[in-house]
C-alpha cells in the first residue's frame, strides 16, 4: 500500500483488493481493469493510485489473496481427519463436482494457472510462492510427510489433482469430466506409496 495507511485507507484498500480477488476468479486476469474494480468497490477511479502503483500491483495483491483463502479452505478440509485419511479428504473436496462448476469459489491456483505464464514477474512470483505453499499442504496429507521423498510425492499428486481439475472445467461432457477426476483418484490411490519414495 502506498504512503501510511490510516484505518480507513486500509479498509479501503482491503476492499479495492477483495473485488480484484473475486474479479480475477470469475474473469481472468484479462477481464479485470481499474475501472471495473473501482466501480464494484464504489469507489472513485481518480482514487486507485492512492493505493497502487499500476494495475498489475492490485492484480498480485488480489490473486495472493485469493490464494491465501482457496489454501485455508483447502487446509481446514482435514481438521480432526484421521492420517490415514487426511489426502483422500482432500482429493475428495478439491475434484469434487461442486468444485468444478464453480471456480469463482474455488482453487485460484487451477482457475488461473495457464493465464499466469503471460502475466508480469511480479504476479509470477506470487503463483510461484503459493504453488510452493500448497504443495507442502498436500504433502502434510501423506503417511511420512517430512522424510525423504515426500516432497517429490507430493508435487505428483498435486499436478494430478490440478490437471484433472482444469481437463474437467475445459471438457463440455459430464461424463467425460466426471471420468478424468475418478481417474486420477485410481491414479493417485495406486501411485502414492505407504512409504516414502527412495530419491535416486
Amino acid at each position: 500500500m502506498k504512503g501510511r495507511p490510516t484505518p480507513k485507507k486500509r479498509e479501503t484498500h482491503d476492499r479495492i483488493v477483495r473485488t480484484a480477488a473475486a474479479q480475477i476468479r470469475e474473469r481472468g486476469y484479462d477481464g479485470v481493469s481499474v475501472a471495473t474494480v473501482m466501480e464494484a468497490a464504489g469507489l472513485t477511479h481518480g482514487g486507485f493510485y492512492a493505493h497502487f502503483d499500476s494495475r498489475d500491483a492490485m492484480l498480485a495483491e488480489a490473486l495472493d489473496a485469493a490464494a491465501h483463502d482457496s489454501l485455508g479452505r483447502l487446509g481446514r478440509a482435514s481438521d480432526g481427519v484421521a492420517t490415514e485419511d487426511a489426502l483422500e479428504t482432500l482429493l475428495d473436496l478439491y475434484l469434487s463436482d461442486r468444485h468444478v462448476a464453480h471456480p469463482e469459489h474455488g482453487c485460484v491456483l487451477a482457475a488461473l494457472g495457464s493465464e499466469t505464464r503471460r502475466q508480469s514477474p511480479e504476479i509470477r512470483r506470487v503463483m510461484t510462492r503459493r504453488i510452493k505453499e500448497m504443495a507442502d499442504l498436500v504433502e502434510r496429507q501423506l503417511p511420512g510427510w517430512g522424510k525423504a521423498g515426500r516432497h517429490e510425492d507430493a508435487l505428483g499428486v498435486l499436478a494430478t489433482m490440478l490437471g484433472a481439475l482444469v481437463l474437467s472445467r475445459a471438457i463440455d461432457e459430464p461424463g467425460l469430466a466426471k471420468d478424468v477426476r475418478a481417474a486420477a483418484r485410481q491414479l493417485l490411490a495406486r501411485g502414492v506409496p505407504s512409504k516414502p519414495s527412495a530419491k535416486s
